[in-house]
């Protein structure tokens, strides 16, 4: 908790006027910034105060407790994340469009090792803190977008087999970040494990 304010933080299922929910609004903009730039660590009420338009008290006051904004940015992140993979699996073919969601998967994770690092950070952090629902909503977000695709794809069970994806690439994170030329190898157990044939990708050629 911040402490005693001079003034109340609206409480939680308070009605907040237009101008209220835009003043949370960019905090938590401001605190997704941090979080993508600085981590979990510069997450603080004084690392967003200076990367966003409001002051450190503006900021105690819409929070009163600094894990609800690090959830709410935290969430926030991971629907941009989730809106790339959605933009990555266009193509009309069903299958097709499924491994380009895989792809796409593995390349942000590649490509940007300090967006491994917060989400483990997040995670580990939010354990701890017995936030497991946190938890559980940035996984259901990203294994929606999976099980989508796979229920196109034709995969017999698709919640299962899109759970069972999703933690294999969690750990194919921390393989890659060890093994750059892994991608493939990945990609094939990812294809046992959902079955669906998985067709010869970019990463292929790039791994």
């Amino acid at each position: 908790m911040f402490g005693d304010m001079a003034e109340r933080a609206p409480r939680a299922g308070e009605h907040l006027t237009p101008n209220q929910l835009d003043k949370q609004s960019q905090i938590v903009r401001a605190a997704i910034d941090v979080l993508t730039s600085q981590g979990l660590e510069g997450c603080t009420a004084r690392g967003v105060a200076a990367n966003g338009p409001l002051t450190k008290s503006a900021i105690h006051y819409y929070f009163a407790d600094m894990d609800d904004l690090v959830d709410r940015a935290m969430a926030g992140h991971v629907a941009g994340f989730e809106a790339t993979l959605k933009e990555a699996g266009d193509d009309p073919d069903p299958v097709l469009a499924f491994w380009d969601t895989v792809d796409c998967h593995l390349d942000s994770f590649r490509e940007r090792p300090s967006v491994a690092h917060l989400w483990f950070e997040y995670w580990i952090s939010a354990a701890r803190k017995g936030r497991q629902d946190a938890i559980a909503g940035v996984m259901d977000r990203v294994r929606g977008v999976f099980a989508e695709r796979l229920r196109a794809a034709g995969a017999a069970d698709p919640e299962e087999a899109a759970r069972a994806l999703l933690v294999h690439l969690l750990g194919a994170v921390v393989e890659l970040s060890v093994d750059a030329g892994a991608q493939s190898r990945i990609l094939d157990d990812a294809a046992r494990l959902t079955g669906v044939a998985r067709p010869r990708l970019r990463s292929d050629v790039a791994g």
